[in-house]
């Protein structure tokens, strides 16, 4: 996540690529899990449950979306620390964004307070996205191998906060996907970089940090000179 490249005209460097393939692994895992759910819940899908494949391939799904932060922590440790701190840390700007959520809903940044890499929304967003997949991984291991000794009323509860909290990530899946084309913040997740225009409209400080950092690079390559 941090940035560490110089920018593009017109473009700045959003996301780099280790956490965009952490990115997809986590989205399509993600989807896997929700849509072979659904086969196995409801009953107008049931068929497509029959032989026992879309059970497979929801625990295979499960695994790979378990794996996530292992595989982001290793593939850019430095990032995974700045995502964490950042989800979970706010400042005076972050609650008066807050405030004034709607108005952003709506697309309108005009009188929005400025923000750092990550806006108070999306801060928000990513910490509910850890806390929820750590409440679906830990009822979702809990059926998976000790479903039998539960009992009748600790399967229910064990698959009402399973189903609850997917619920509640799909939900936020469309808030994401809802904010990503408002805002026109796709092709960081398929390039790396976003419009800089764009970008200061919900990421004012951050970019001018960036900015900073360039000059101060060209101005000691200068020097070296």
């Amino acid at each position: 996540m941090a940035v560490r490249e110089p920018l593009r005209e017109r473009e700045i460097l959003r996301y780099r690529k280790r956490p965009r393939v952490v990115h997809a692994m986590l989205a399509s895992s993600f989807l896997v899990l929700l849509l072979t759910g659904l086969v196995i819940l409801w009953p107008a899908l049931a068929g497509l449950a029959s032989g026992g494949f879309t059970r497979w391939l929801h625990r295979v799904a499960a695994v790979v979306f378990m794996a996530v932060p292992f595989v982001y922590w290793f593939a850019d440790r430095e990032g995974a620390k700045e995502l964490m701190i950042d989800s979970f840390k706010y400042d005076r700007d972050d609650w008066r964004w807050l405030k004034r959520f709607w108005s952003y809903a709506f697309g309108h940044t005009a009188n929005m307070p400025k923000q750092g890499r990550l806006n108070a929304g999306q801060k928000m967003h990513h910490a509910l996205v850890m806390l929820l997949s750590a409440s679906i991984v830990a009822s979702g291991l809990v059926m998976w191998f000790f479903m039998p000794s539960l009992g009748p009323t600790g399967q229910a509860w064990a698959a009402v906060i399973h189903d609850l909290s997917m619920l509640a990530l799909a939900l936020l899946l469309v808030g994401h996907l809802y904010f990503t084309f408002v805002y026109k913040a796709l092709s960081g997740m398929t390039r790396g970089y976003v419009d800089i225009d764009e970008a200061r409209l919900e990421h004012a400080k951050w970019v001018e940090e960036m900015e900073a950092r360039t000059t101060a690079e060209a101005e000691e390559e200068t020097e070296k000179v």
